[in-house]
């Protein structure tokens, strides 16, 4: 998830470069006519740690002034690896359950995204992160098969965080690839990925990086690194596809990638309405315009390469509790440092709480996300960040399919939201 604010140009849409049968129609087939779109979700917050997911697992901190326990490395580092391990292994057990999976295909969900980090494929002693994902993301897996949904699987954490993100499993300084063993390490644990989708049929792809951050890894490195990556994962298991993050960059900056021949790949974007500081203050309608907007250069550039939109939500306020990181506040009631509210008196007071929307709350809820899945249904589909959360109800796509908010199934090119 990205909370960095982004200029108009990085929100912009990416490109994807061919893409294999399993995820779409083959390059040159009218994707609109011929193949099902993915409509995925994120399994967030289960391999990678984020306090906003699950604030239980933060909130013996939660009053602790200056306090380092804002991320899963953190988390470990004070805990000690013994209680880590068995705090962990609790978690990895109980976040996601067969019953999700059933209920996620119940809701006619096609794709799951798995986020992981480095850390549990490609481990360093000297780190104070645990391991024993594997057999929990197998598991996970049995059960994408059993109910016949393709799985991506997403490098969300690389070696000194790519971005700075809590998300990466590392909150604060962009250190990936300024250490000699950084890409290695990166490339090392792709492969693992890599041999764990030759034993599962139902993953499909494998994402190289999730959210490469451009000011802090230069284009250059991160071009190369893709390369990298492709060559390594299609070395170890050809039938995948591999996906590129588009790095908070315009399309047009990923067409030198076409010449390189990655052509099974696909670069996908991830689109928020609440971590720009203009967008946040849209009204109802300016949001709904900002969706199908989105739409348009999807479609148009979709005429050329494929497009996916890797994440997204509901929300239209950042007031998700540490959603901007642990501990921090939010744009919306202006108490995020820095920050001025979007309005005199704006409360976060129950922007997260399904059962307190009002009407009219609900309907626009229920526009935004038809917006959304019809718009990001002219390119190769979408993946809602995330399954569900344990208190950000417009995070939450259980809980919002369930409600109502989100149709099943859930078929954008159905609707007319937006202008066709």
């Amino acid at each position: 998830m990205f909370i960095k604010p982004l200029t108009a140009a990085a929100v912009c849409l990416a490109a994807c470069i061919g893409i294999s049968d399993a995820l779409a129609a083959p390059a040159g087939a009218d994707i609109a006519q011929t193949a099902e779109p993915i409509r995925g979700v994120n399994l967030g917050g289960l391999f990678v740690l984020e306090p906003w997911i699950t604030p239980s697992l933060f909130e013996e901190w939660a009053h602790t002034a200056n306090t380092p326990v804002v991320d899963e490395w953190n988390y470990c580092a004070i805990l000690g690896k013994h209680e880590c391990q068995s705090r962990l292994t609790r978690h990895w057990g109980s976040w996601v359950q067969e019953q999700d999976i059933a209920t996620l295909s119940d809701l006619r969900i096609n794709t799951l995204r798995i986020p992981l980090g480095y850390w549990a494929l490609a481990p360093n002693g000297s780190d104070p992160y645990v391991q024993g994902q594997i057999p929990f993301l197998e598991q996970i897996l049995n059960w994408a098969s059993k109910y016949q949904m393709r799985v991506i699987l997403d490098l969300h954490g690389a070696p000194g965080s790519q971005n700075g993100f809590d998300n990466s499993g590392l909150r604060g300084d962009i250190r990936w690839t300024k250490h000699p063993s950084d890409v290695p390490r990166t490339l090392d644990a792709l492969a693992s990925l890599a041999r764990i989708a030759n034993q599962n049929p139902s993953v499909v792809a494998i994402q190289a990086v999730n959210e490469p951050a451009n000011w802090g890894v230069s284009k250059e490195t991160i071009t190369q690194f893709y390369i990298q990556a492709y060559n390594t994962i299609k070395s170890i298991a050809p039938q995948v596809t591999i996906v590129f993050h588009d790095a908070f960059l315009p399309a047009s900056e990923w067409e030198s990638l076409v010449p390189r021949n990655l052509t099974d790949s696909i670069l996908d974007t991830h689109i928020y309405h609440m971590f720009v500081d203009d967008v946040i203050r849209f009204n109802a309608d300016e949001h709904i315009r900002k969706a199908c907007t989105d739409g348009q250069t999807i479609r148009n550039f979709n005429q050329r390469t494929r497009t996916i939109c890797g994440e997204f939500s509901l929300a239209n306020t950042d007031c998700a509790r540490w959603l901007n990181g642990f501990q921090k506040g939010a744009r919306w009631d202006g108490t995020l440092p820095g920050s001025q509210p979007v309005a005199n008196g704006a409360s976060c007071h129950n922007q997260e709480n399904m059962d307190a929307w009002s009407d009219n709350k609900r309907a626009f809820m229920q526009r935004f996300a038809m917006a959304q899945i019809q718009a990001y249904e002219q390119g190769t589909g979408w993946i809602f960040w995330n399954f569900k959360t344990e208190s950000a109800d417009s995070w939450n796509y259980i809980k919002l399919a369930r409600n109502g908010i989100f149709p099943t199934p859930p078929i954008g090119r159905s609707l007319n939201v937006c202008p066709r």
